[in-house]
């Protein structure tokens, strides 16, 4: 194999590991075998509510180790899977849509008919936010749309993302919990985000928001989205705040995260190096980030995080994929053999069928030979089309998980 072969391996073997390490299966049976889920009372029953893209994974879990009286799976249709004894509905993700709404309402009524002698287990991973739209009276669907639309365009980070999304929704920033009381509330949750705060991870369904409604407000401005809000977003978010809605009563556990698979890739890759701050921020910054490692000496490096993308062009792409790219191009002059990984764990990368990309110092020179303009492609956020060029997209598939984004940076000698 050539040296650029075998650095290309290594980085595609790491990445396996941190995705192994995300089996929402296995982390939903650590977690029940560390703590018990509450009792139900006299005439009380266990009901279970599974959503976003790990959700089918962790409800068998669940659902194999628990006897609850009903099961709700909610999940992006990539990972939808039948499941004995369960109700499974798809939803759209990352723009919500109608079947996401219905999706949503069943949930609402599920939760709203507990009564004080039931629990409530609810698992929760990564895109539930998406999927389940619950827009505030005066709001449509179609505005929800229109929201998320341009939050995936602004280049916001998924903290000011969800400040947004939980001001305008029923379910979000603790909705779910206030809903199911009086009945007692367990979270198992599995996070897509850095720092992994279960206020952040789907929007927070079972914790409480992570800011009041002005706060909403003024990321939509900073984000320079504002004018363009629909009218009905505009107006509920000019409202006054209206105070605390009430307590958020649940116990949320963190089950796994980003930084367990980026410890799982380091002990698959010995002798590898592990940056400890996330890879974070827009592209162009991560990309100069890892570029950094170009002075220092051979092996492999390893990363997580989750960067963002702000659309000034019309193309295809995706986080990771830009960022592969943008590697690429930094590095092509080094005249140094490497290889580039970045990876979404969930299988998706932006709205594309790629989780990332896999480059190395050759990729520039096919992107070239192919008849196509990297730099041109890079302006147009056309990353998914120049590493197809390059044989570079690196496609998993659904993986059934959500720990955020993994990348991995072999180098040579």
């Amino acid at each position: 194999m050539s040296e650029t072969g075998s650095l290309r391996a290594t980085c595609a073997a790491a990445f396996q590991a941190g995705l192994n390490a995300a089996n929402p299966a296995v982390a939903v049976r650590k977690a029940l075998g560390k703590a018990d889920v509450p009792m139900p009372g006299p005439g009380g029953a266990l009901y279970l509510a599974a959503i976003g893209k790990a959700a089918v994974g962790m409800a068998e879990e669940a659902m194999a180790l628990l006897s609850p009286r009903r099961a709700l799976i909610i999940t992006n249709r990539e990972n939808v899977a039948p499941v004995r004894g369960a109700e499974v509905l798809a939803a759209g993700h990352p723009v919500p849509d109608a079947q996401g709404a219905d999706a949503a309402q069943k949930l609402e009524a599920m939760a709203g008919a507990l009564t004080p002698e039931d629990v409530f287990l609810v698992l929760v991973s990564g895109g539930a936010s998406a999927m389940l739209p619950a827009p505030l009276a005066g709001m449509t669907l179609d505005d929800k749309i229109a929201v998320n639309r341009l939050l995936l365009a602004s280049g916001a980070d998924i903290t000011e993302t969800n400040i947004v999304r939980q001001a305008l929704s029923r379910l979000k920033g603790g909705g779910l919990a206030r809903l199911a009381a009086p009945a007692q509330v367990a979270a198992l949750i599995l996070s897509d985000v850095v720092g992994d705060d279960p206020r952040v991870v789907a929007s927070g369904p079972t914790a409480p928001p992570i800011a009041d409604r002005a706060a909403a407000r003024d990321v939509a401005h900073r984000l320079g989205v504002w004018p363009d809000l629909p009218a009905s977003v505009q107006s509920l978010l000019s409202a006054p705040d209206e105070g605390e809605a009430g307590p958020v009563l649940a116990d949320n556990r963190v089950i796994g995260g980003n930084a367990a698979s980026v410890a799982a890739m380091a002990a698959a890759t010995p002798g590898a190096r592990v940056r400890d701050d996330p890879l974070m921020g827009d592209v162009a910054d991560a990309a100069q980030v890892v570029l950094s490692y170009f002075d220092g000496p051979g092996g492999v490096v390893l990363f997580g995080g989750e960067t963002t993308v702000r659309l000034r062009g019309h193309g295809r792409g995706g986080r990771n994929q830009e960022l592969a790219l943008r590697v690429a191009m930094l590095a092509a002059q080094q005249g140094r053999e490497f290889a580039f990984l970045s990876g979404g764990t969930d299988g998706r990368d932006g709205p594309t069928d790629a989780a990332g990309g896999l480059v190395d110092h050759g990729s520039i020179a096919r992107i070239k030979a192919a008849g196509g303009d990297a730099a041109a492609l890079l302006a147009n956020n056309d990353s998914n089309h120049a590493l197809a060029l390059s044989d570079d997209l690196w496609v998993t598939g659904a993986t059934g998980t959500n720990v955020a984004d993994l990348q991995v940076l072999a180098l040579g000698r």
